[in-house]
């Protein structure tokens, strides 16, 4: 079934003691109470989506966890509507990712007059949809298994770069193309809705400038690695595979841009942190990922790391 409207929407969560509340809002057009959504304006992604949305709907800035899944229904009758769902929490005030996000005006009362932080127990009353209901006990199931609180590990393939037999100089200079600069600033919006506080880069130039407009708007350092350069990766791979297999134990929001040689390798490494079914989730096969799209793993931290979610994204030009 083709879809006409994409949209996005989060459960807002935070941690009360040893119990789970989640944020709700009322919508008195439908006399609803829901979990905050909306419609993808222009070009954005879905991530950037949620995260206007969230401001709008509720006032809270947040950071996305791990995917909830989607829900798909019929609207006026004839239009598919999809929203894709997170979860999510409220980033504090001085987040560094904070810094490049977009101002957005408080909906109105019209559409949005009450916001209610409730126990999980509540939310399952108040719900007045069945679909809102079974994301509610997923996400409950997950914070009963210990999988709720997750740290995001992106593996960006860099943006689009001067083709080797253009570029008079080095491998190491290779510079990013227009598109590829283009498509570096719109990374931007991605990095910050996973919080990202740590950036990490093959020193190359076309790595480095993929991921200059995040960092430089969030004022941040990069963290340049010699070990994600290709001609280092082809004379120790194992080096390469310990840079993330650092990152995932580490437990820090973090951005790795590689090449693509890298990938398999880097895949490989993901795996081993990874569930057996949900390793259909990962690349399998060249190119791994397309210039300028992110790899997003989410890794829970119970009894050791743990994938628990895969995602993909590419933003759109």
């Amino acid at each position: 079934m083709s879809v006409d409207i994409y949209g996005a929407g989060a459960i807002i969560w935070r941690q009360r003691g040893r119990a789970v509340e989640v944020l709700l809002v009322h919508r008195p057009t439908w006399k609803d109470w829901s979990f905050p959504k909306g419609k993808v304006k222009g070009k954005e992604t879905l991530q950037e989506c949620c995260l206007r949305e969230m401001k709008e709907e509720t006032g809270y800035d947040v950071v996305l966890g791990a995917p909830l899944g989607a829900q798909r229904y019929t609207v006026a009758g004839r239009k598919t509507k999809k929203v894709r769902y997170w979860a999510a929490t409220v980033a504090p005030a001085e987040h560094p990712a904070l810094a490049v996000r977009r101002k957005a005006a408080r909906a109105s009362a019209k559409e949005i007059d009450d916001v209610r932080w409730v126990s999980v127990a509540q939310a399952r009353a108040l719900l007045s949809h069945p679909n809102d209901r079974e994301l509610l006990e997923l996400l409950a199931k997950r914070d009963a298994d210990g999988l709720l609180r997750t740290t995001p590990v992106l593996i960006v393939r860099h943006a689009r770069s001067v083709k080797r037999s253009v570029h008079a100089g080095s491998e190491a200079t290779r510079p990013l193309t227009k598109t590829g600069k283009t498509r570096a600033k719109r990374l931007v919006g991605v990095l910050s809705g996973y919080g990202v506080v740590n950036i990490v880069s093959s020193p190359w130039k076309r790595c480095r400038d993929t991921v200059a407009p995040y960092a430089l708007a969030s004022g941040q350092d990069v963290d340049m690695c010699a070990a994600l350069t290709e001609a280092a990766h082809e004379e120790a791979p194992h080096a390469a595979a310990g840079v993330v297999n650092n990152v995932i134990r580490r437990g820090v929001p973090t951005a790795v841009c590689v090449h693509r040689p890298t990938l398999p390798t880097l895949v490989a490494e993901l795996a081993a942190f990874t569930p057996h079914p949900l390793r259909r989730k990962l690349p399998a096969k060249d190119p791994w990922l397309k210039t300028g799209q992110i790899l997003i793993a989410h890794v829970a931290d119970w009894g050791g790391q743990r994938v628990v979610a895969y995602e993909q994204v590419r933003p759109a030009l």
